[in-house]
């Protein structure tokens, strides 16, 4: 709001801080001295130009997301008069041949045309199911499902484990062994676009509250940094998005005390020995 009051010839900067909305670092007497200059007539050509520029990548963006989007919910069947048009049925097919009509199901060219996973005793998985049970893992937006499921599909039987989906997309650490001696782990290349989605994904859930993905993380991080802590969150994403797909099963977080309810007796031990070198005497009593 402020460079579009800029650019329109607005140059008191009160005004010009006022439009400043939500959460702002600086106080409004800073952006106040932050706006007070000398605005030229070529300055605000640039400005509008450049603005224009932004709105029309916005745009764009826009349309391909609504056109993934009706991608992904899978093409319309066409109606008999289309389907004859187009060379899918022949008019003699009309009726007693239910086998050409589900062939002309799909209107689209071959490589457009989104096959449902098919589980054996289930319906066949929708690639607008798939969406929406990917969806739900923490750190997973729309988009990144939409970007991590048009690389791997949505047919979990072509892997036959998470461990060869995860080497498939190179989120898993690399074995380089030799003589018996362990070298470099460093993850194989694999598919780039799956491998970037996952770390944005990682990083997302890392920021979330109380989620298992999120304690993963800090715990990675602490010990062996924040990069190879990202890679590992990442990882088990892939195999979170393969056991949903696979079983067709809501997420489930396994929750911030995860870590400590699986090592119980390990805390336990090691608080008490850190309160007794403290010069305590502890006794455990545990809660009704």
């Amino acid at each position: 709001m402020i460079l579009h009051a800029i650019a329109e010839g607005e140059t008191d900067p009160v005004r010009l801080a006022s439009f400043a909305v939500g959460r702002v670092r600086a106080s409004k007497e800073e952006l106040e001295a932050a706006l007070t200059g000398k605005v030229t007539s070529h300055h605000r050509f640039m400005l509008k130009a450049h603005l224009k520029q932004i709105a029309s990548f916005d745009t764009a963006i826009e349309q391909a997301n609504a056109e993934i989007a009706r991608r992904f919910r899978g093409p319309e069947p066409p109606s008999q008069e289309q389907a004859e048009q187009q060379g899918h049925v022949e008019p003699a097919q009309r009726e007693g041949d239910g086998n050409e009509s589900e062939r002309s199901a799909c209107a689209l060219p071959p490589s457009t045309c989104l096959a449902p996973a098919v589980v054996e005793g289930q319906p066949p998985l929708s690639w607008q199911e798939a969406v929406r049970l990917v969806d739900q893992i923490t750190g997973i937006s729309e988009q990144v499902a939409w970007g991590v499921l048009a690389e791997i599909g949505i047919q979990m039987s072509q892997f036959p484990s998470e461990k060869h989906l995860a080497s498939w997309v190179g989120r898993c650490p690399g074995n380089h062994e030799s003589a018996g001696k362990r070298y470099s782990g460093k993850t194989r290349k694999g598919n780039p676009h799956a491998r970037r989605l996952l770390i944005q994904a990682a990083l997302a859930a890392a920021k979330s509250k109380k989620s298992y993905l999120s304690v993963q993380y800090r715990r990675i991080a602490a010990r062996r940094g924040k990069k190879k802590a990202a890679v590992a969150v990442a990882h088990s994403l892939l195999v979170i998005i393969y056991h949903v797909l696979r079983d067709r099963s809501t997420y489930q977080d396994l929750g911030s005390s995860y870590f400590d309810e699986r090592d119980r007796q390990a805390v336990q031990k090691q608080l008490v020995r850190r309160l007794e070198r403290m010069g305590y005497q502890v006794d455990l009593q545990p809660v009704a």
